[in-house]
């Protein structure tokens, strides 16, 4: 049986509606971070990702990479996940221009932060070793044999209302326990909305006591943070890229820092 600890101290802000980071300047000094990976998605993208889903479509050109999910709501085998082929360790700064494409108003995308397996039976701590058992990429295998921290953006519920959010997540989940039982407090609901056809500029950022998530547009900033100082730590692990069926984006300028 898998034991999972996971304690949160819920982060307050209590001056505006969006959470600014206190401390944002302290994680984004240009200054201590060494780029580690560069990919402008305009040349072949199987040079540097691998992906999890048969059905799923990827193609570069000087716009970008267009990922699409597949067509089929509520069939697993057209979810999708793009992987970066190396690992990364520490602290990481991840940055990528984002445009949404889809029409959708249901369903989400997720930004998977040094994904390693949890070593239960077959899944190895390397995830390439368990590759074909999520070549249909459904929810489970992933957030119950993963340890990999998760943020929601670009999402949506599932039931058509347009309700969205920015949330984060720590894999794995204890047996036996609901999908929200690893969530990491706060929840930001209804905020982070991105709009069809306008481009953002993402920042995440994990260091050993927070993870935060910044989108741009157009001059305008929003910025989320959680406090992970008493979650169990992740220290290494690959990069992923999730659609749900239905959603599709063009992706640029995808960098990772480390330090």
């Amino acid at each position: 049986m898998r034991t999972f600890f996971c304690f949160v101290l819920p982060f307050i802000c209590l001056h505006s509606k969006i959470c600014k980071i206190n401390n944002s300047s302290n994680l984004d000094l240009k200054q201590n971070w060494t780029l580690v990976f560069n990919d402008n998605y305009t040349q072949d993208w199987t040079k540097s990702w691998t992906l999890d889903g048969l059905i799923a479509t990827v193609e570069n050109s000087k716009e970008g990479m267009h990922f699409k999910a597949g067509s089929e709501a509520y069939n697993d085998a057209h979810h999708a996940v793009l992987w970066t082929k190396d690992s990364y360790r520490g602290d990481v700064k991840i940055e990528f221009d984002y445009i949404k494409t889809d029409d959708e108003n249901r369903f989400v995308n997720i930004l998977f932060i040094q994904a390693t397996g949890d070593e239960e039976g077959v899944h190895e701590k390397d995830i390439s070793k368990w590759k074909k058992k999520r070549e249909i990429p459904a929810m489970r295998e992933y957030f119950e044999n993963m340890n990999t921290f998760h943020i929601s953006y670009a999402a949506f519920g599932n039931k058509g209302d347009g309700f969205y959010y920015v949330r984060a997540r720590r894999y794995p989940i204890a047996q036996g326990q609901p999908f929200n039982s690893i969530l990491v407090q706060p929840n930001y609901d209804r905020q982070g909305f991105f709009e069809k056809g306008k481009k953002y500029h993402i920042t995440a950022i994990k260091t050993k006591d927070t993870l935060s998530f910044k989108m741009e547009n157009d001059g305008n900033v929003e910025t989320f943070q959680w406090d992970i100082s008493k979650v169990k730590p992740i220290q290494e692990g690959r990069i992923g890229i999730r659609h749900m069926y239905r959603r599709s984006a063009i992706y640029k300028n995808f960098k990772i820092y480390t330090r």
